[in-house]
């Protein structure tokens, strides 16, 4: 019995122990059943903020700056024409391209003799003229004279026969004394007739003389202008341009010898679309006398002429479009006809306007701007300007940041981590110091330089003998040497 006891005890257990171990095994392999089905769980996703370069908007006045390229030219160009034919005997001593002259200077002489022989021939002629009318004068005087007497025998012979006539009513005359009478008073009257005749042709010799003297004065006066023609004079003061004539030419009546240009009184001419000519016009359409800067890139120094506008062109031009305007230049020194600037016209003042960077805007005038939470909102606003990389805007954003550029990244709705910039001040141009070869090499190609004007050549050389110079300059003279 005790064996039987013990051997049940024993089987129990033995039972117990299996099951136990079945249900370990089941629970291990069901709990890796469950790990390696179920997906690994990771942290809460976190939305994602992205920085932004951002600027306040502010309200300001600014002035729009139009930039244009156009030419400039001379108001005052004069070509200098023979105004009769000749040979040439005379220069002036700076008639050459280049030359500067004064108002009333001769600057070429023709040969006068031709002209002086006509002059003395139409002073003859004149003189020949007075003669002529002093000698119709005197014929004149004694036909008046002549015409006196002979009235006064007329009276006297008609007074005879009226006495004769009544002697012969009173029975004391005969008829044949008072025929006779009658008969010398009819030729007295005949002879006053004549002389009649004669003091008219006296008149008429003398208007004839009178006529005469004119056609010669006439004939003299054109004589000297002919003979003034042959001296060429500077009408106002300038230089020379395209001259071709030297001493001993034969030259031909309205020949041309040379062109005279006032380079002190220039005007630039620049074109504008129609958009950017009707932004210069006043209440009443009239075109505003706007001010401009006319700049000139002359080897690694900008010259600069203050100008004001002073017309429109009457017609847009042949196959062209838009306005072309003229501008009044001052202070144009280094300027030259032909040269070609860049305009910067000064537009009406835009009155409570913001000022932004040009890639904060999109195609359809929309900006990117913060709320209270920092997330993105799109507002549209109006793009009045646009100043290079900047641009002038208006619209409901006054005292709000503006996102700086905008990108595929940023929306309506993304939330952003502000980042202000605060305002630096200008970066010093950048300055080199030259070695001896480089700045004898530098020195060298500006005084061989023809085309730079005197004014800023002695500018640049000025600056190329300081111990540093701008690094700019520099790499603009290299790059014309080629360097």
């Amino acid at each position: 019995m005790r064996f039987l006891r013990q051997s049940m005890i024993g089987l129990f257990l033995a039972a117990c122990t299996l099951g136990l171990l079945v249900f370990a095994a089941a629970l291990v392999g069901g709990a890796v059943s469950e790990r390696m089905a179920d997906d690994p769980k990771g942290p809460p996703a976190r939305e994602r903020v992205f920085a932004v370069n951002v600027v306040t908007a502010q309200a300001e006045d600014v002035v729009p700056v139009l930039e244009t390229f156009g030419e400039v030219q001379s108001r005052r160009l004069l070509e200098l024409r023979a105004a009769v034919g000749g040979r040439v005997i005379e220069l002036a001593e700076g008639f050459e391209d280049g030359g500067v002259v004064k108002a009333g200077q001769v600057l070429v002489r023709l040969d006068p003799a031709d002209a002086q022989s006509a002059v003395d021939r139409a002073q003859s002629d004149v003189a020949d003229a007075l003669a002529e009318g002093r000698d119709a004068a005197r014929s004149l005087e004694l036909a008046g004279a002549e015409l006196d007497a002979t009235q006064l025998q007329a009276d006297l012979r008609t007074r005879a026969f009226e006495r004769q006539q009544g002697l012969a009513e009173r029975g004391v005359g005969t008829a044949a004394t008072t025929e006779v009478a009658e008969l010398a008073a009819a030729a007295a009257q005949q002879a006053v007739v004549s002389r009649r005749q004669a003091v008219a042709q006296g008149e008429a010799r003398l208007d004839q003389a009178k006529t005469s003297l004119a056609r010669a004065e006439i004939a003299l006066a054109e004589a000297k202008r002919r003979l003034a023609d042959t001296t060429l004079t500077a009408p106002f003061d300038g230089t020379l341009s395209a001259t071709d004539v030297v001493v001993g030419r034969r030259v031909t009546a309205n020949e041309r010898l040379a062109e005279l240009i006032d380079p002190r009184d220039l005007e630039v001419s620049f074109r504008l679309s129609t958009a950017q000519y009707a932004r210069l016009l006043d209440a009443d359409a009239q075109l505003i006398r706007a001010e401009l800067v006319a700049l000139l890139d002359v080897t690694g120094v900008d010259l600069e002429a203050k100008g004001r506008i002073s017309r429109a062109s009457a017609a847009a031009g042949e196959g062209s479009t838009g306005r072309l305007i003229f501008a009044a230049l001052s202070d144009a020194g280094g300027f030259k006809p032909g040269d070609f600037v860049t305009v910067r016209v000064q537009e009406p003042v835009l009155e409570n306007v913001t000022r932004l960077p040009a890639s904060a805007i999109d195609a359809r005038g929309e900006l990117l701007v913060l709320d209270g939470e920092n997330r993105l909102e799109a507002v549209q606003v109006d793009l009045l300007r646009r100043q290079g990389d900047d641009v002038l805007v208006r619209g409901p954003i006054l005292g709000r940041q503006i996102v700086e550029a905008r990108s595929p990244l940023l929306g309506a709705g993304i939330a952003v981590k502000p980042v202000t910039r605060e305002g630096t001040p200008q970066a010093a141009p950048e300055m080199l110091e030259l070695t001896e070869e480089r700045r004898a090499a530098l020195v060298a190609f500006v005084q061989a330089n023809t085309r730079m004007p005197k004014e800023a050549k002695e500018r640049v050389l000025a600056r190329l003998t300081e111990a540093k110079v701008p690094a700019e300059m520099v790499a603009r003279i290299e790059s014309r040497m080629g360097g």
